[in-house]
């Protein structure tokens, strides 16, 4: 009788297949919007092993090719991973050498079938993705979920920062946003994720990005407010016994 030996096909991978069950190291929200001159993004710097965070200089905000700039909350390795596909379309367009070189669009619409692709063998990608950019004058921002689920928008958010940032930037986001007010708006959004989000940090970034290029600047802290009564007696007046 023929043993499977002398089968290749029918040999199972000794270390069989691996999946990602559960993202260990996260990161929090990210927050972006447009204004007059190009995309600002904001990322906070923490990592979170579970519900402990872990690290506290974890950057998640990376400049893709000329023109665009990728933002990632959700499973750090992960987004790692991703970096390492785009690196390789990148460096693949540049060596065509044709003068032409990838814009944001492209790179959102690359991302958006490597999430729905990963999904679909049920080994996803455990993040979300926000891609922003500029290209021939034209500003573009999206962001893609985990399964692939993506859209366009004027400003947008991940995480958290999707239920308690987006409704602030409905109210106050306007298209002539000059620099100073557009750093102004996301640190509002980011200080109020720091106040409601657990896995948020004092420590994060704003990255920008116009025709010129991408710049990210240092991390810094902001300046918070944790003198209210119901922060420091959260259970006066509270009903019940517990």
């Amino acid at each position: 009788m023929e043993s499977n030996q002398s089968k290749p096909g029918l040999l199972c991978n000794p270390e069989g297949s691996q999946r990602t069950l559960y993202p260990y190291v996260t990161g929090t929200s990210v927050v972006a919007l447009k204004y007059k001159d190009g995309i600002l993004m904001a990322a906070d710097m923490g990592g979170s092993y579970g519900s402990t965070l872990r690290y506290k200089s974890v950057e998640r905000m990376k400049p893709i090719g000329k023109h665009s700039l990728l933002g990632a909350s959700g499973e750090i390795s992960d987004f790692q991973e991703l970096l390492r596909y785009l690196d390789e379309l990148v460096l693949y367009d540049n060596m065509w050498d044709d003068g032409n070189s990838l814009g944001p669009k492209e790179v959102h619409n690359y991302l958006t079938r490597v999430m729905y692709n990963r999904r679909n063998k049920f080994n996803p990608l455990w993040n979300s993705l926000v891609l922003g950019g500029v290209k021939n004058g034209q500003k573009y921002l999206g962001m893609v979920s985990m399964i692939g689920v993506n859209f366009e928008d004027n400003h947008v958010a991940t995480g958290f920062g999707n239920h308690l940032a987006r409704p602030i930037l409905r109210d106050e986001w306007h298209e002539n946003l000059t620099f100073e007010e557009a750093v102004k708006l996301l640190e509002k959004c980011m200080r109020v994720l720091l106040y409601r989000d657990r896995s948020a940090v004092n420590k994060l970034q704003i990255a920008k990005i116009t025709e010129e290029g991408v710049t990210i600047s240092q991390p810094y802290s902001l300046k918070t407010f944790w003198g209210f009564s119901a922060f420091e007696n959260p259970t006066l007046g509270a009903e019940g016994s517990w």
